[in-house]
């Protein structure tokens, strides 16, 4: 027969060790949940005011939204993002990623409500046009990582759908339209992640006689947005970024997901030194890793006022929480 001593104790280091490596791992533990179950779904509103229009033209709210990344069964993200039409925005633009699912154009539609009935401008991104694959998150720290796709997705669903509503595809297309008094000359191109970008289809000035000279991208590449600037555009709008997604305190993204620094991963900022640029964090995630830390989720609601001597570039002061949309803002 073995006999075993009941009396043995594990060492004081090792007892701390043991202590150590379980605090880690209750660490690791809340912080996944905390990820992928309650940052993920703090749905925010950031509030920011840019000057880009021309003197003595009236200012426009736009709602900005990008990166819904929908899948059907997503309740609290349809839910909120049907609350944004109580903003009563003067015009909608959405920089694309809304699907992650085949069967979520219903999702989506449906979601967006009445912003559908209110002037829009849209342009798709890669998970438009494919579906979510898993993927080694490392590749993330290497920009050209080679891409992969997963299964189409039917884009071509959502674009009737956006376009039967009134809202216009700005894709390689130059667009004029006047909303709220604001006449805007507003051109985009396809996802220049993977490069179906063409901007040549609308390079030239565009209309001077304009109040908004607005650009839309999915991802903020670099070389659209050198492209936008010196055709003597005022804004350009994107996302794909997530906002970096998973960010740490007091440092901010670890990754951009493209070519631009880290410092535009999100918000607004100048790109040279007459035009500017607003990166969406994006409202939703893949599935296959659905998680955010240090960097909610969020819409952007866009002030754009008059340039006049003296403004500052922009101020993004308030920010909304997920109950109070509609309401008047919370001072962070």
């Amino acid at each position: 027969m073995v006999a075993f001593d009941t009396n043995f104790r594990v060492p004081v280091s090792g007892e701390a060790a043991v202590r150590a490596v379980a605090g880690l791992a209750g660490l690791a533990a809340g912080g996944l949940f905390y990820s992928t179950v309650i940052e993920r779904n703090a749905f925010t509103l950031r509030h920011t005011t840019m000057s880009v229009l021309e003197p003595g033209a009236t200012p426009l709210r736009v709602l900005h939204i990008s990166d819904l990344h929908m899948v059907p069964r997503q309740r609290l993200k349809q839910a909120w993002l049907s609350e944004l039409d109580a903003l009563e925005p003067d015009l909608v633009v959405n920089t694309g990623d809304n699907l992650s699912h085949p069967a979520a154009v219903p999702a989506v539609v449906q979601s967006l409500g009445g912003l559908l009935s209110r002037p829009g401008l849209f342009v798709f991104g890669s998970n438009d046009y494919f579906g979510p694959k898993p993927k080694n998150p490392f590749k993330y720290f290497k920009k050209n990582h080679k891409r992969t796709h997963g299964d189409p997705l039917p884009w071509q669903d959502l674009r009737a759908a956006f376009v039967e509503r009134g809202w216009l595809d700005a894709t390689h297309t130059i667009r004029e339209l006047e909303v709220s008094g604001v006449r805007i000359a507003a051109a985009g191109v396809d996802d220049p992640h993977i490069e179906r970008d063409r901007y040549e289809t609308v390079a030239g000035r565009p209309n001077p006689l304009a109040h908004l000279r607005l650009g839309l991208t999915h991802s903020p590449e670099p070389r659209v947005l050198d492209s936008f600037a010196a055709d003597g555009y005022d804004l350009v709008l994107a996302g794909h970024t997530h906002g970096g997604q998973l960010c740490l305190p007091f440092y901010g993204a670890l990754v951009t997901n493209c070519h631009i620094d880290r410092s535009r991963v999100k918000g607004p900022s100048n790109w040279g030194s007459t035009m500017k640029l607003h990166v969406s964090a994006g409202i939703g995630t893949s599935p296959y890793a659905p998680a955010r830390f240090c960097c909610r989720p969020e819409a952007s609601l866009l002030t754009l006022t008059p340039v006049s001597h003296g403004d500052a570039d922009f101020d993004e002061a308030y920010s909304l929480p997920p109950a109070t949309v509609g309401k008047e803002p919370i001072k962070r």
